[in-house]
């Protein structure tokens, strides 16, 4: 298989309150001890642990408000001041936050400002430090990598948005569709070099992309055929037996592709590591300091754009914004209704005895999703648990009722009936920044204006956030003629569309009502048709 098996690493029972039962739910508690989620069918208690108010040498001035579970991108004017993190395996053992500069105290004038201090942030900051000799400041509204970044799956992959290689070609022709799949590996040999010195629990060995029915391994075996004779891309099929006996026992796999690139990180780990690293070349990180209101001055370089936080004014001369799916609607007009916020939930098992991993053929470490649109992605983590994650509440406000955790444990019973009744001793969600067209951007969408942003991942950010941070950073400092010419790095996001038949501002209103239905057709696609 190649890489170790998870039974050579048992976990050990935990002693705290966890969910129980397959209908179990639980009260969720952060750091100020307020519930985030209130119980469903059965009992058990989860409490957030290891998250102290503040955090790290500079924390006290951070601990200005609790966790808001309900908070909501398309509401919500700003994603908060100061919030706790949200209570996440990741956050709970990723040790101390590592030291900031503290909030926003008063006015300055600064070269470049990066609002957002998750991955793609921290990255920027630390490319344009390392390769242009550029000293960002990062404003972060709530803690050091608060958002999309503490609360994904930690799967590194091959990959930029959400589409296939096939479906590149479909788009922009086979020769584009070359240089997306290079500039993809080069992305991959990036983000391994800028994790090489950050102890982030890294677990290469490749990607397992399962199918969930017979019905997709054609489809599979089509790609991986592509993959490798067009793109020179080793993609392997594995048949049932195969993938069951030597890698997972996924009781609904049929199959699946085998990626060369995958690693599995802990987001966490990983973004402390930035942080430090960014501290480390100079760049100032300021949490609890939302941008409230942005206005530009000036043409050319007389150009400022001015941020105010609750502590002082910010003047820039550029901009670069890295928000994800905690991209507020009022931020800034050219971002209104670019981004589509998607939130996804994640629970994580208490830690599996190594007789439990064995019985349940838990055989690889590797990153793991299968091929419904409502996708699933799951993997063994270092310390024997099982992190699973799927598609969540369509708005925030419906983000905590119980029906949300019965589908993701839904899913875990499917996959693994052995772990049906396991405890869940970790439950979130956290919103996707989900791009209309399923493709990111990394671009200055007003050549006339120093505003730059890179956003709309889809989910498959965490790798490729290191290098659209080195590629924002080459936008920033004027280097475009190091961007290559691909769609990705080019053009403004585009607004919502309609059955891919046209994209229009005015159907902004009705993305959710849309996406309400479009669930429901996802549903009988991946289950039944």
């Amino acid at each position: 298989m190649g890489d170790q098996t998870p039974a050579a690493r048992p976990g050990t029972a935990g002693g705290h309150g966890s969910i129980h039962g397959a209908g179990g739910h639980g009260v969720f508690r952060g750091a100020e001890g307020h519930e985030a989620v209130h119980g469903a069918h059965g009992h058990g208690t989860v409490h957030g642990r290891g998250v102290a108010p503040g955090g790290g040498p500079e924390g006290e001035h951070d601990a200005r408000q609790p966790y808001n579970p309900t908070y909501d991108p398309l509401v919500h004017p700003t994603p908060g001041h100061g919030q706790q993190y949200s209570p996440t395996y990741w956050i709970d053992t990723a040790g101390t936050p590592p030291q900031d500069d503290g909030p926003i105290d008063s006015d300055r004038d600064v070269d470049v400002a990066i609002i957002g201090s998750g991955f793609t942030g921290l990255s920027t900051a630390i490319a344009l430090a390392q390769e242009h000799g550029i000293r960002a400041v990062v404003l972060e509204a709530n803690r050091v990598a608060w958002g999309c970044t503490t609360r994904n799956g930690g799967q590194a992959q091959c990959a930029s948005g959400r589409l296939k290689r096939s479906e590149w070609i479909a788009r922009w022709g086979l020769d584009t569709a070359l240089a997306l799949h290079a500039e993809c590996v080069d992305a991959m040999d990036y983000f391994r070099a800028q994790i090489a010195d950050i102890d982030c629990d890294a677990q290469p060995g490749g990607h397992l992309y399962i199918a969930h029915r017979p019905q997709r391994m054609p489809v599979l075996e089509k790609e991986a055929k592509l993959l490798r004779e067009t793109f020179h891309y080793d993609a392997q099929i594995l048949d049932a037996d195969t993938l069951r006996g030597q890698y997972i026992d996924d009781h609904e796999a049929a199959g699946a592709m085998h990626e060369p690139e995958g690693i599995g990180v802990h987001p966490a780990k990983l973004a402390f590591g930035y942080v430090r690293k960014a501290r480390a070349l100079g760049v100032k990180i300021h949490p609890a300091s939302p941008v409230l209101s942005w206005e530009r001055q000036g043409e050319g370089v007389n150009e400022r754009h001015l941020l105010r936080t609750p502590g002082g004014v910010v003047r820039a001369r550029a901009v670069g914004v890295a928000t994800g799916g905690y991209t507020s609607q009022t931020l800034n007009p050219q971002l209104k209704d670019r981004i589509m916020p998607i939130l996804a939930n994640s629970i994580v098992t208490r830690p599996l005895a190594p007789a439990e991993i064995e019985a349940n053929g838990l055989r690889t470490f590797q990153i793991i999703t299968d091929t419904r649109v409502l996708r699933h992605y799951y993997r063994v983590l270092p310390d024997g648990r099982l992190q699973i994650g799927t598609r969540s509440a369509i708005i925030g406000s419906d983000a905590t009722a119980p029906r949300h955790l019965d589908l993701v444990r839904a899913g875990l019973a499917r996959k693994f009936p052995g772990l049906r009744d396991v405890d869940i001793d970790y439950y979130w969600w956290g919103w996707v920044d989900v791009s209309h067209d399923m493709m990111p951007r990394i671009v200055q969408p007003d050549p006339h204006s120093a505003f730059y942003y890179a956003l709309g991942y889809g989910g498959n950010g965490v790798s490729y956030s290191a290098q659209a941070g080195r590629r924002l950073a080459q936008h920033i400092a004027g280097k475009t003629a190091d961007v290559p010419k691909l769609p990705i790095f080019e053009g403004a996001l585009p607004y919502p569309d309609f059955a891919g038949l046209f994209n229009a501002r005015w159907l902004a209103p009705f993305r959710r009502l849309g996406q309400w239905g479009l669930y429901h057709w996802y549903h009988l696609k991946d289950e039944r048709l």
